[in-house]
């Protein structure tokens, strides 16, 4: 962790008991600074570290998560309010990641290129840009950080990680698995991001933002970055659809929506948001659904029988109320949920909606919580255009039995992932990020690693000899005037 002075401090609230689990210190611009200082200063050494070292240090990242898994798991939840089960997989899923960039990244050094003449020789080299400023949001608080500063490391840059105020706990705590690390290589600054982010961003010692969050924030990240010519990623804002096929087995087909729709209390930026469902088997698939959906159990994160905790805070809370709301005004028909339950905490009931108008504004929305719009679709046709209305484009999923229809609708939905058959089933070799404005550029895979490092070509004339098209230009004497 940066070194910050503690003169205020920011509180963390479990959201599943309203109750102060721990506070972190509001960090400044004078901490970010401190930080980048420290940075700069480890990268001068890293990026020269050898590729074998880098990939050892990253194991030791990766065994380190393992160890403290369990602690950092209760963390998570008791921060965020995902349920335990989740949130183990979460710490092991980093530690998978660690492993993964560990040996791409020692393998990832350039090739060589066909030289454009005889006795010279081309080749590219992969750059680490320099500080990294990874600001992380508060849904996976430490599997989207690892997505990020993996591959960071492994190409030899510097980090600067920045975690959502709202589930700083968990980084700080994992920050224990980073020690062996040159001093400096690996900071947290905690706190808000006008007083932080923007600072960290514009500030001359950072060289590459990374950003998950909402597309809102994203521009704004954008804009300060195009001012300063700085590389930026950005995972941004998704309103994910699902097409169900009159194909499939509605029980299959209703399962997989349930998980892919309410997962993490449906705060997953990936999330089915809207369903799309085929007239021939619409009124078997959404019984089924709602059936799954009302049987959800909703309580204690860390209870052995539930499936959905409770919403982040009582801001998203509100804000989802506040689109249930505009759901009822235009005459949505809820099949099941639509309220709080009786108890303490951020809790909402999972909730499915049907008969809402086709151009209402959830279409076009990111609605992050456990509120589901249904419709029904004549043909893959309507389900294709209704799937690609809106601004997003981060994540598409269809159900069916046809590889005709998967890959028809794989072609055509403006998507960066599209799963058949799998909803939100993830792979940390394959590239993510978004389409439209879900997004700018990749996260995971190789092309991961690529977003963290600049390519320099190398030209090499063999020859110590002069060339022959060099001035003085009178070689080309006698070649008469240029037409």
């Amino acid at each position: 962790m940066a070194e910050i002075t503690l003169t205020r401090t920011i509180q963390v609230v479990n959201p599943a008991t309203e109750e102060i689990v721990g506070e972190v210190p509001r960090g400044t611009a004078e901490d970010a600074d401190r930080a980048v200082a420290a940075a700069n200063a480890a990268f001068a050494h890293w990026r020269k570290a050898p590729g074998i070292e880098r990939c050892a240090a990253l194991h030791r990242v990766a065994g380190e998560l393992r160890t403290r898994k369990e602690h950092l798991a209760r963390t998570v939840t008791r921060e965020m309010g995902r349920p335990l089960l989740e949130t183990l997989d979460e710490v092991e899923w980093c530690a998978m990641v660690f492993d993964y960039y560990a040996e791409l990244g020692r393998h990832h050094i350039g090739h060589a290129i066909s030289p454009g003449q005889r006795g010279q020789v081309n080749y590219t080299v992969r750059e680490p840009y320099g500080v990294v400023v990874a600001i992380v949001p508060w849904n996976y608080p430490l599997l989207l950080m690892t997505w990020k500063i993996a591959p960071a490391l492994a190409a030899g840059n510097a980090v600067i990680v920045k975690p959502s105020e709202l589930s700083p706990l968990s980084a700080l705590e994992a920050a224990a698995c980073f020690a062996h690390l040159p001093e400096g290589l690996f900071q947290i600054v905690t706190g808000y991001g006008p007083e932080v982010g923007e600072p960290l961003i514009e500030h001359p010692g950072t060289h590459k933002i990374t950003f998950t969050g909402s597309t809102p924030t994203g521009k704004r990240i954008m804009a300060l970055c195009a001012e300063r010519l700085k590389k930026v990623s950005l995972e941004l804002g998704g309103s994910d659809p699902l097409i169900v096929c009159d194909d499939v087995d509605p029980e299959i087909a209703a399962r997989g929506a349930a998980w892919g729709a309410f997962l993490a209390a449906g705060q997953v930026c990936t999330s089915i948001k809207r369903i799309y469902v085929m007239e021939g088997v619409a009124d078997p698939f959404i019984a089924k659904l709602t059936e799954k959906v009302a049987a959800l159990r909703v309580g204690d994160p860390f209870g052995p029988d539930v499936d959905m905790g409770p919403l982040v805070s009582e801001q998203q809370l509100s804000r989802l109320e506040t689109q249930v709301s505009a759901m009822r005004e235009a005459g949505g028909r809820f099949l099941t949920g639509a309220r709080r339950p009786d108890r303490k905490g951020w809790f909402y009931e999972p909730t499915l909606v049907a008969d809402l108008p086709p151009d209402h504004p959830v279409c076009c929305q990111e609605v992050f919580g456990p509120v589901r719009p249904v419709w029904v679709v004549k043909d893959l046709d309507e389900a294709i255009a209704r799937a690609n209305a809106g601004n997003y484009g981060l994540g598409a999923s269809i159900m069916t039995t046809s590889l005709e229809r998967a890959l028809l609708a794989a072609s055509e939905v403006k998507a960066g992932t599209f799963w058949v058959n799998d909803p939100l089933s993830d792979n940390h070799a394959a590239p993510f990020g978004g389409m439209k404005q879900s997004g700018l550029g990749r996260e995971l895979g190789a092309e991961g690693l690529d977003a963290f490092c600049d390519v320099k070509h190398v030209h090499i004339n063999l020859k110590s000899e002069a060339k022959h098209y060099w001035f003085p230009y009178d070689w080309a004497k006698g070649r008469g005037k240029p037409s």
